[in-house]
């Protein structure tokens, strides 16, 4: 009588899990395709500069 709680918290335990299992396994993903950690909130002008900085990386490297 005492374990009822158990029968409702095991489940969601194992739902907890799976979807900490699930969010690793993107991070990880997204990782390994990308070489960085996905930047939470890319917006337009995020993705704007960050082709401007990269192509004045790309320029200043052969003058070096």
């Amino acid at each position: 009588m005492n374990l009822r709680w158990m029968e409702a918290v095991l489940p969601l335990g194992i739902i907890a899990g799976m979807l900490c299992v699930m969010g690793n396994a993107q991070y990880y993903i997204h990782k390994s395709a990308h070489g960085r950690p996905k930047h939470i909130g890319n917006d337009m002008w995020d993705v704007a500069m960050e082709r401007r900085d990269k192509k004045l990386v790309e320029q200043a490297s052969p003058s070096n």
